[in-house]
């Protein structure tokens, strides 16, 4: 029996990302896995956001809305999404050249993992040559739950439903916490797959309002927690504990799918 091929969509979230969504365009673009859609979400951009996305031609498809946030963002690009693979990457990020063919290589052997997560590597804006921005490398490859250096089952988004969109920043922890709360199956491989763009107009610069809005993500896992549990607050398996020997093998099967 031949391995199935997945349908992957890709959804980039947009506000005034003119200066990033080509680079964007492109790193999705060199993952060289067919079937593939790319899907951008405009959350009210007053930048040449749409001019740009429309360069692309139908290559993408394009849908702008009133500034909603990014929970609203994304949700209405899972909503959007044809694909039985869900990918994010937000419009300053990259990701490594094989990002894609890697971890769906990986639900490809394990019919039952349903998130597969790499790591990820800071980059700190150092300055800019002939206009363009230059990053470095910033300290060694973190495991962070984020949405772009992960690759989703769509339908794991009707089991833990979508994104809180009261939730303005910490969406995606608030995501992966519900998921390890429900025992969705993850696979962590150790391969960077990420490049987080660290720069002056990162959301996560809003650090006081990032910080009210990280502690209302633990409460509500903690009191989600403790109504099922009597009161007390149940353990979650620390997401380290996910990457175990059966994950390398998946990550080095998928490797050499890679390389076919």
């Amino acid at each position: 029996m031949s391995a199935p091929t997945f349908f992957v969509s890709v959804i980039i979230p947009v506000y005034n990302g003119e200066a990033f969504l080509k680079d964007a365009f492109q790193s999705i673009r060199q993952q060289e896995y067919e079937p593939l859609e790319i899907i951008i979400v405009d959350d009210g951009s007053t930048d040449n956001t749409r001019e740009i996305a429309a360069g692309f031609k139908k290559e993408v498809r394009y849908h702008y809305q009133p500034n909603s946030g990014l929970p609203a963002t994304r949700n209405r690009g899972v909503e959007m999404a044809r694909g039985d693979v869900i990918a994010f990457l937000d419009v300053d990020d990259l990701w490594s050249k094989d990002k894609i063919r890697r971890q769906v290589g990986i639900l490809r052997i394990s019919p039952t993992v349903e998130i597969v997560l790499g790591y990820t590597q800071i980059m700190m804006l150092s300055g800019s040559v002939d206009g363009t921005r230059v990053f470095k490398e910033w300290g060694e490859p973190v495991l962070a739950m984020s949405m772009n250096c992960t690759l989703f089952r769509k339908s794991v988004f009707d089991k833990i439903g979508l994104f809180d969109e009261g939730q303005r920043y910490s969406d995606d922890w608030d995501w992966f916490m519900r998921a390890r709360e429900s025992g969705i199956k993850m696979a962590v491989h150790k391969e960077v797959v990420h490049l987080y763009r660290r720069h002056e107009q990162n959301m996560t610069n809003q650090q006081s309002l990032g910080n009210h809005y990280f502690i209302r993500m633990l409460k509500k896992s903690l009191d989600r927690r403790r109504q099922e549990n009597h009161g007390q607050a149940k353990s979650l398996t620390n997401l380290s504990c996910f990457r175990e020997e059966s994950a390398s093998r998946l990550s080095a099967s998928s490797e050499e799918q890679a390389k076919d």
